[in-house]
């Protein structure tokens, strides 16, 4: 293994997906998180999962990152931008298309769930997943986000309710695991969001919906945990020491 190998090999999965996102696609491939699980090492991944680290090294190094991405000039946002961001498209994604799907898998259930018990069971997963994210996002709009942009704009930052931005951070990205192990059964459940040959619109509609939902999930929560949460903390640091 050469030089460059060994260095890739011992980076996280976040900050080889931060580096360049088109790399996500060879991650979400071999089942690898690279949101909520993103802090381990290539490695040590490979190793938990029984893979050929050269195998995929080679596939990364595949991966045509001459033109940059739009997600990878996230990196580059001033933290107020990206939290901006964060709330105008991911935020109001899962507010607005979190009534939908619920809407299609209450249905599915209903009509396919004696044939198909597991459809039951992904409208429980569904709705778990709903109502923790719709308070998880309330927290992070109300409480950790203005924080974040008070840091950013150099505003007054004293007398805040929960001490270092390491507290609510910290509850943040254990509430994004959850989400994240809800979706992985919901995808289990579901033969990776693919419906049965003979289905009609409405199961299929679900479950591509499903797919899309967990895509954008992941997206959501790489931003916040391997960019936005990573640089406030640090940001804090910087100016309170």
């Amino acid at each position: 293994m050469n030089i460059e190998k060994e260095e890739l090999i011992e980076k996280t999965i976040a900050e080889i997906v931060t580096e360049d996102f088109k790399k996500a696609a060879v991650f979400k491939k071999y089942g690898i998180d690279f949101c909520c699980g993103g802090k381990k090492s290539l490695k040590s991944v490979c190793e938990n999962k029984n893979l050929n680290p050269n195998e995929i090294i080679d596939e990364l190094s595949k991966v045509d990152s001459r033109t940059e991405s739009e997600i990878d000039q996230y990196n580059k946002w001033q933290l107020d931008h990206l939290v901006e961001h964060i709330v105008s498209k991911h935020h109001k994604y899962v507010s607005e298309q979190t009534p939908i799907i619920r809407a299609f898998i209450t249905k599915v259930s209903k009509v396919h769930g004696d044939a198909h018990p597991e459809t039951k069971t992904i409208a429980i997963l569904f709705e778990q997943v709903a109502q923790e994210l719709e308070h998880h996002m309330m927290k992070e709009e109300r409480i950790l986000f203005p924080y974040i942009i008070s840091l950013a704009q150099g505003k007054n930052i004293e007398d805040m309710p929960f001490g270092s931005i390491q507290n609510p951070i910290t509850m943040m990205e254990k509430e994004h695991e959850g989400a994240g192990l809800l979706f992985e059964k919901i995808g289990e459940l579901t033969n990776n969001f693919t419906p049965p040959e003979y289905a009609c619109n409405t199961f299929k509609a679900s479950y591509h919906l499903l797919k899309e939902f967990e895509n954008d999930l992941h997206v959501h929560i790489h931003l916040e945990n391997n960019i936005l949460f990573p640089k406030a903390i640090q940001l804090e640091h910087q100016i309170l020491g």
